[in-house]
């Protein structure tokens, strides 16, 4: 019966996608929904954009055995990576009607930085996606209790969102993230309240964590090696995600600038917020079954509270569950699937073809989604056994060292040149590059926050330096006809 229900929401969702292609007539529709969101609409979808697996499953698993000190990433980087969008990138980007961030890239550099930016970002949604799909072979695993093996529910999870996603774009992705969203939030507000129930209520459970260490989050005020890995956990999303297209495609998807920069804000703050509850769950889960769930830690703690709902819930909250489950999985695949894909034809494919017409580039679009798709599966099959955190922690530092100072300098440095962003990103992944291989290095120092510290100096110096020898060079020839006339 719940495989059932299940197989029926997800044909629901399917069918939902492709009405909304309906309204995809260009490439503009089908990138950014013809910037048609209101800003409720932009606060759901970049609500939906991080609320995946990683925080169902993967904060959970963590948070059960580090605290709040070992989800520093997401969902507080997370989060804090779309308040930083609306405050200070929304409304300067919104203004420069952009199909893709790498857009951006082109117009304030050249094509140079346009194509490697471009290639940095499609590569960072490797590990993104395939935590996505690693997600859905677990859920459908264990839906079937092993009937439906671990790579076969990858390959039936993704299937179905890329049925959708690639008929409809981003309008597919607004309108079921919408009806997702809604599934997630009463789902797994009515999970907490149920398992709070069964672990003597949610005081109890409160108070556990709290005598059990799980609400430090800030190290020691003089351990200053503590603090710069703490700074770089942080960073790793929070300034790694904003150089990315799911997240400027839902922004620059609003009807308005105002809504482009509001919209982000709001998903981010509920998002933070809303973290919180699958944490209460799995905790709840380690008082209601503490014996199995020892033994659940010491093997995979990614089965903790799918384990808890299964075996202590009844069916109405199993449904709701694995709805929310499945809505919040499915809802990061859809755009991290299309993120990648209009990146690729707009800004390299493109390059190759400038002629290219919008129905073709429309077309190439499409056609491009399943590609991707097939080289995530790829991936995620050939990284099978990594957990689901590590896959999206992992995703995020080479934007964050490639294309977030670029993108930043070229906002709000108006001396930021060409030679300044090459440099910028040459450095700053060569740097990261060298001190993550280096591992005597990278127990002391975290690798990405000397990448992205290189980058910004590069930019500086790559920017600064050409203009002091352009300006040398005509000094001498400016003070001569000073000279001649004081002679005279």
């Amino acid at each position: 019966m719940l495989i059932t229900f299940i197989i029926i929401y997800l044909l629901v969702s399917v069918a939902i996608g492709l009405w909304a292609g309906r309204r995809v007539h260009n490439a503009t529709d089908y990138a950014l929904a013809g910037r048609n969101l209101p800003v409720s609409m932009v606060a759901i979808v970049t609500f939906a954009t991080w609320f995946g697996s990683e925080l169902v499953l993967g904060v959970s698993a963590e948070f059960i055995e580090g605290g709040l000190a070992a989800v520093v990433k997401d969902p507080f980087g997370a989060g804090l990576c779309l308040v930083l969008v609306g405050m200070f990138f929304a409304r300067k980007l919104y203004q420069k009607t952009l199909l893709t961030l790498a857009d951006y890239y082109r117009q304030r550099f050249g094509k140079t930085i346009e194509v490697v930016c471009s290639l940095i970002i499609i590569f960072s949604y490797l590990g993104w996606v395939a935590a996505q799909i690693t997600a859905l072979g677990l859920v459908f695993n264990m839906l079937s209790q092993g009937a439906i093996d671990f790579r076969s529910g990858m390959y039936i999870g993704t299937a179905v969102v890329l049925v959708y996603t690639m008929y409809g774009g981003m309008w597919s992705v607004a309108l079921t993230d919408t009806i997702q969203m809604i599934v997630i939030v009463v789902g797994l507000l009515a999970v907490a309240w149920f398992a709070a129930d069964l672990a003597g209520g949610a005081g109890r459970v409160i108070e556990y964590a709290a005598v059990e260490g799980k609400f430090k989050m800030f190290p020691a005020f003089d351990d200053g090696k503590a603090w710069m890995f703490f700074i770089a956990s942080l960073i790793t999303m929070m300034l790694g995600s904003i150089p990315q297209q799911d997240v400027f495609q839902r922004v620059m998807a609003a009807n308005n600038a105002d809504a482009a920069a509001r919209g982000p804000i709001i998903g981010g703050t509920f998002y933070i917020l809303f973290g919180f509850v699958p944490m209460f769950i799995v905790t709840a889960a380690v008082l209601i079954m503490p014996e199995q769930a020892l033994r659940i830690l010491a093997e995979d703690s990614q089965y903790l509270l799918p384990t808890l709902v299964l075996q202590h819930m009844p069916f109405i909250l199993q449904v709701a569950f694995f709805g929310a489950l499945l809505s919040a999985i499915t809802s990061t695949t859809s755009a991290t699937l299309l993120a990648p894909s209009t990146t690729f034809v707009e800004n390299i494919l493109r390059n190759i073809y400038p002629q290219m017409s919008d129905a073709q580039t429309l077309r190439a679009m499409r056609i491009s989604v399943p590609v991707f798709t097939l080289m995530v599966l790829v991936y995620a099959v050939t990284m099978e056994g990594k957990t689901i955190y590590e896959l999206v922690a992992e995703a995020y530092q080479v934007p964050l060292v490639g294309a977030f100072v670029p993108l930043v300098f070229g906002l709000y440095w108006k001396k930021a040149t060409t030679q300044g962003a090459v440099a910028s990103v040459v450095f700053g992944i060569a740097v990261w590059a060298f001190f993550s291989l280096w591992g005597d290095f990278s127990e002391h120092f975290p690798p990405q926050l000397v990448g992205v510290f290189a980058a910004a100096i590069a930019m500086v110096v790559g920017s600064l330096i050409p203009q002091f020898i352009a300006d040398a060079k005509v000094a001498p020839h400016e003070l001569e006809p000073a000279s001649t006339t004081q002679a005279a």
